[in-house]
């Protein structure tokens, strides 16, 4: 009924064809932004992350895409398999290379089976089994394990029912209550809460910080420059490389800025640090920041509450700030569970992991009940 076709280079399938599958609600799995990564050399030859996209055609149409590629390491994927590499290599086995159905370096939640519109939910489930069938074949065959992460939870339940093992994430994301401004949001918080996060954004106005935001034809080359020099300084503080090449940055300005938020901050008329967002469908997501001076509170300003305040003005639902970071709570921020979904082509491995994420989910279960419990930054009703 289905045959399976994969292409190394994704300007070998048709810019309309995967639109039509992507369907635009995420702007992460679009063709442009996936592009943009391969034609940086962000992702291909050279770097950990080889493409191999995957499609599905029914009578030789493609009704079905995914962004696939096998991976050489673990790095840049937000959902943490080192211990399992350890513990593969320490069995005598080899973890590396690996199968990765995701977006790069990018941990934000959304299909990795992308459809074309006009099939029955029982036909998308067709076609969700008839991948995880194919992925396990080309696993057993090549590679030590399969890993879909940031998918659905739907997608998730599906691929849990082909061998897959589901891993619960966590993430804070802010939701829009139908604020009226940022001080209607700022009263449905406790007055502790409150109270903190109008000192950490007077602070900001005393000390004469001057908050710009631009987005689209707004933004200027010295704007992009900048804006990739902080995303240098951050990556080189956390990892010591930085992932995404500088061409990455210049194609987002040149086909992508109609997507792109960036919030700048000045002292004195010199730029000194910035937050950059990326506009989804009814979702701000949170990307990437940097800062060339230490200024107190700078970060929550550009990264949650400018966001947030542009989410409220602009009508949009939510704010994803991206991975980690518990420190979003206060901020009012809240957990929210991610799935991921896990293929291990050794049986006794597979269990093991299995086991593991038994644990895991315990753990993150109760740590969310907890936070919706005992420290929620919001008035209870």
């Amino acid at each position: 009924m289905f045959s399976c076709k994969v292409f190394k280079k994704i300007s070998l399938i048709k810019r309309n064809i995967w639109d039509e599958c992507a369907k635009g609600h995420n702007p992460f799995l679009s063709y442009i932004f996936l592009k943009n990564l391969e034609d940086s050399n962000s992702v291909g030859e050279g770097t950990s992350w080889l493409p191999n996209y995957l499609c599905i055609k029914k009578n030789d149409v493609i009704i079905a895409v995914s962004p696939m590629y096998i991976k050489l390491d673990s790095q840049g994927e937000y959902v943490f398999d080192h211990a399992w590499a350890n513990a593969y290599y320490n069995a005598g086995g080899e973890y590396y290379p690996k199968i990765q159905l995701s977006v790069p370096f990018t941990p934000v939640t959304g299909n990795r089976i992308l459809i074309k519109d006009g099939l029955t939910n029982k036909e998308t489930e067709n076609v969700i089994n008839y991948f995880a069938e194919y992925i396990i074949k080309i696993t057993n065959s090549n590679f030590s394990s399969a890993h879909i992460t940031f998918c659905t939870k739907k997608e998730s339940l599906i691929f849990s029912k082909s061998q897959f093992l589901t891993r619960i994430g966590e993430q804070f994301h802010w939701k829009n209550n139908k604020y009226k401004n940022f001080d209607d949001f700022l009263s449905s918080l406790t007055s502790r809460k409150r109270k903190a996060i109008s000192k950490e954004r007077k602070f900001i106005k005393e000390n004469n910080i001057e908050i710009i935001l631009k987005s689209n034809k707004d933004l200027n080359n010295c704007d992009w420059e900048n804006m990739y020099t902080f995303y240098q300084n951050t990556t080189d503080k956390k990892w010591g490389n930085a992932y995404l090449k500088q061409d990455f940055f210049n194609l987002l300005a040149k086909n992508f800025a109609e997507k792109i938020l960036i919030v700048f901050a000045k002292e004195k008329g010199t730029t000194v640090a910035a937050a950059m967002h990326v506009i989804g469908k009814n979702t701000l997501y949170g990307r990437y920041w940097g800062s060339n001076k230490n200024i107190k509170y700078l970060h929550f300003e550009l990264c949650y509450y400018q966001a947030i305040e542009w989410a409220i003005n602009n009508k949009y639902d939510f704010v994803e700030g991206g991975a980690q970071g518990p420190h979003k709570i206060q901020r009012g921020y809240m957990p929210e569970k991610t799935f991921s979904s896990h293929y291990i082509a050794n049986k006794n491995f597979r269990n093991a992991v299995k086991e593991f994420l038994k644990e895991e989910e315990k753990v993150i279960n109760r740590d969310i009940q907890t936070i919706n419990q005992r420290f929620t930054p919001f008035k209870k009703v």
